[in-house]
């Protein structure tokens, strides 16, 4: 059976940015100043408050006026999907439960980090939370970060006993998790590439489309690297040889905006393009002078090409 969210989440979503102004609080315009910047390079939707959200360093209050700039900057317009995460299952169910969904197309929630649960702990988790949440969700495989690796036994297990849990994005940089998903569940369930480094081959062996955060800078190449890989997958002797994640034409940009932490590598170059500051939020730190020359000369040549 064909997921009815396919059509929403497959193409370019952008993880994108929360800018903050040089006092570090939430910078409205800036929000606008991005959505219109990704709307005009037709993205196909938003992750809001994710990891690159810095999502972790904004209270309450901020996270709801965040949700709010947003949704008034693409109601109507492309999806939004909030993030919404924790590794206390008790606290996440009372925030989804609490927070207004309105404007929202899903959440997305990433696997418990710090404990290191099992993975029958994780698989609890998610049922729980699906238990309370008003929308569908998105799981979040990201273990780099959370230190626990969500297994595609307990994946299939999650999908099979939910209603509402639709999809995952893979962030792992794992292709042969994305066969095994696809081989396994088909187009019932939605795999997304979270891995800029492995957008190219995740998409050819059967992820529908990116979560990006590349594309807060590039979003029309994204796009049409995208659409590129769409034609071969209904053209299938027109492969391209030339399009690999090894030779793709932002692969320097890329590794220069993870060198040192995300976002703080994005935001920078992003201001360079007067989208947003650089500024970030402790425990995060602005790139190192170094770092600033590279993405600096990067997106310079870049341009002049």
């Amino acid at each position: 059976m064909k997921n009815k969210y396919l059509s929403i989440f497959s193409g370019v979503g952008v993880a994108v940015v929360t800018p903050f102004d040089e006092n570090n609080n939430i910078d409205e315009q800036a929000i606008y100043t991005i959505s219109n910047y990704l709307l005009e390079n037709k993205i196909s939707y938003v992750v809001v408050q994710g990891t690159t959200g810095e999502s972790s360093t904004l209270d309450e209050k901020e996270k709801t006026k965040v949700n709010k700039f947003f949704v008034k900057a693409f109601r109507n317009k492309i999806p939004l999907v909030l993030g919404l995460s924790s590794n206390n299952t008790q606290q996440l169910c009372s925030q989804i439960k609490n927070t207004d969904l309105d404007g929202f197309e899903a959440v997305m929630s990433v696997c418990p980090y710090y404990n290191k649960p099992s993975q029958d702990g994780i698989y609890q988790h998610f049922i729980k939370i699906s238990k309370v949440s008003s929308k569908p969700i998105l799981l979040y495989n990201v273990p780099s970060r959370t230190g626990v690796n969500i297994s595609n036994e307990t994946i299939i297990n999650i999908f099979n006993d939910t209603s509402n849990i639709i999809g995952i994005k893979e962030a792992s940089g794992d292709i042969n998790r994305i066969k095994e998903l696809k081989s396994a569940l088909k187009e019932s369930f939605l795999i997304i590439s979270g891995d800029d480094f492995t957008m190219i081959d995740s998409i050819r062996n059967g992820a529908c489309g990116i979560i990006s955060v590349a594309a807060n800078l590039y979003p029309s190449l994204m796009v049409k690297t995208y659409n590129q890989l769409l034609f071969e997958k209904h053209n299938k002797n027109e492969t391209n040889n030339n399009l690999s994640d090894k030779n793709f034409i932002l692969k320097n940009f890329i590794k220069l905006i993870f060198q040192e932490s995300n976002p703080s590598g994005i935001k920078y170059a992003m201001s360079l393009l007067n989208l947003c500051t650089n500024k970030v939020r402790l425990p995060l730190t602005e790139v190192s002078k170094e770092l600033k020359s590279e993405i600096f000369n990067y997106i310079k040549n870049f341009k002049n090409n």
